[in-house]
C-alpha cells in the first residue's frame, strides 16, 4: 500500500459491506491502518449475517484442503476465544448429525469420514442409544457427534467486531451505498450516495469487497468480467453468484421447544445447496426448523418476509415430525428468511470461498456458510494479502 501519510487518501483501506465478515476485517486491520467500513443499510449486519442459524460450525462437510475447510476449522477456535473475551452470548452445545432410518447409515459413514479427514475436533460415532442420551425425544438410529459445534448471537457478534474496530480508530459508516469505483494513481476512488441522496467520494489505497450478496456488482464497477477471463494482463476468476433462498419455521410451543437442547442435523443435501432442513437452538432458548433451499433467478427480488404458505408449512411440519414425532401444526410459525450468496451452480458440486487480490483490490466471493464461523480467519487472510 502507499505511504499511509499520503494526504491524497482519506483512508488506507475502504471495506465495502458491514456484515460480520466486513467488520471482522475492519477490526483486524484497524490497529495498524486507517480503515473506513461502508454499509448501505441503516445498521450493521442486516442481510446474510443476521438471517442464518447462528451455528458455530466444526468444519465437517467441506472438501479437505478447501478454504471452507481450513478457515472454518481455524475460525471455530478463534470464534470461541473471541466470544469469551468479548462477552458475546454463545453456547458450546455440540451437534448431532443423525441417521433416522437404517437406509441412512451409509450416508452417515460418508459424513464421519469427511469429518475425520478434516480434523474436526472431538468427532465420535454414537449408537442410537448413546445419541438418545443427549436428545431423548429424537428417534435416532445412529449419529455423528460434534462437540465443538455451537451457536452464537449473530447481532452481538457483529456489534463486538464493530466496537473493537472503532476502538482502534476505524470508522463504520452506515446509510452509504457505493455507486461507482475507479482506480486512481496508487489506489481507488469510491463514489457514494447516502440515504438522503447526497453524494460524496472517498479515496483509499486498498478496497476490500465484503459486500456479500452484492459482491459481483462491486467487482463489475471496476470492470472485472463476472464470468471470469482476462482483464488487462490479469487472470480473473468467476465472480458471478447465484442466490439461494432459505426460510425457517419457529417452534413456538414452549413445552415442545424444551425437548431439544442442541442442533440436530439430517444428512446433508449438498446438490440442493444446503445441509438439509435441520433443527437448531439459539442462545435465548428458541428452537427453529430450517432453512430449506430454493435457487433464485438472477435479479430476483430479495424479500425477507415469510408469508408462510400452506405448502411450505406442510413440508416443514413433516420434516419437523421426523425429529419430534409429537410436533403438531399449531406448534410452529413462520420464522426468518435468509439468502445465501453462492458460487455453486444449481445441482452442482460445492463451491469454495473466493478470496482474491489484484493490486490492492480484495474480492470476497461466495461467502455463505460457514462464513460467520470463518469470519476471523477470513480477516486474517485479508490482512495477509494486503500486507
Amino acid at each position: 500500500m502507499p505511504d499511509p501519510l499520503d494526504t491524497a487518501f482519506d483512508a488506507e483501506v475502504a471495506i465495502i459491506g458491514g456484515g460480520v465478515v466486513g467488520l471482522a476485517v475492519a477490526q483486524a486491520l484497524a490497529p495498524d491502518h486507517s480503515v473506513v467500513a461502508l454499509e448501505r443499510h441503516e445498521g450493521i449486519a442486516r442481510e446474510t449475517s443476521a438471517h442464518n442459524s447462528g451455528v458455530i460450525h466444526a468444519s465437517i462437510y467441506y472438501p479437505t484442503g478447501s478454504l471452507k475447510h481450513r478457515l472454518c476449522w481455524e475460525g471455530n477456535a478463534l470464534l470461541y476465544e473471541w466470544a469469551e473475551a468479548h462477552h458475546v452470548p454463545h453456547l458450546r452445545c455440540g451437534k448431532l448429525i443423525v441417521a433416522m432410518t437404517e437406509e441412512e447409515r451409509d450416508g452417515l459413514d460418508e459424513v464421519e469420514q469427511q469429518a475425520r479427514q478434516n480434523g474436526a475436533r472431538g468427532i465420535e460415532r454414537l449408537t442410537g442409544a448413546q445419541a438418545r442420551e443427549l436428545e431423548s425425544h429424537v428417534p435416532i438410529v445412529e449419529a455423528v457427534w460434534s462437540p465443538s459445534t455451537g451457536v452464537i448471537d449473530q447481532a452481538a457478534l457483529a456489534k463486538s467486531y464493530e466496537s473493537a474496530a472503532v476502538s482502534d480508530g476505524a470508522m463504520v459508516v452506515t446509510h452509504h451505498e457505493v455507486r461507482a469505483i475507479e482506480r486512481v494513481p496508487g489506489g481507488f476512488r469510491l463514489d457514494l450516495r447516502d440515504s438522503e441522496g447526497h453524494e460524496s467520494s472517498l479515496r483509499a489505497a486498498a478496497v476490500v469487497n465484503a459486500a456479500g450478496l452484492r459482491a459481483p456488482e462491486v467487482a463489475a464497477c471496476l470492470g472485472y468480467p463476472l464470468d471470469g477471463g482476462v482483464a488487462g494482463e490479469v487472470e480473473v476468476p468467476v465472480f458471478r453468484q447465484r442466490v439461494n433462498r432459505g426460510v425457517y419455521y419457529d417452534v413456538i410451543d414452549p413445552d415442545m421447544a424444551r425437548l431439544v437442547h442442541r442442533p440436530v442435523y439430517p444428512l446433508p443435501e449438498h446438490a440442493a445447496g444446503g445441509l438439509g432442513l435441520h433443527l437448531t437452538v439459539d442462545t435465548d432458548g428458541g428452537v427453529h426448523l430450517g432453512p430449506n433451499t430454493e435457487w433464485l433467478e438472477e435479479d430476483s427480488l430479495l424479500d425477507y418476509r415469510n408469508p408462510g404458505s400452506p405448502e411450505v408449512r406442510a413440508t416443514f411440519l413433516v420434516a419437523g415430525q421426523r425429529f419430534l414425532p409429537g410436533l403438531r401444526d399449531e406448534h410452529i410459525a413462520p420464522g426468518q428468511v435468509g439468502y445465501r450468496p453462492k458460487l455453486q451452480q444449481p445441482g452442482g458440486a460445492q463451491a469454495d470461498f473466493l478470496i482474491w487480490e489484484d493490486r490492492g483490490y480484495v474480492h470476497l466471493g461466495g461467502i455463505e456458510s460457514p462464513g460467520l464461523t470463518s469470519s476471523l480467519a477470513i480477516a486474517r487472510e485479508v490482512v495477509g494479502l494486503l500486507r
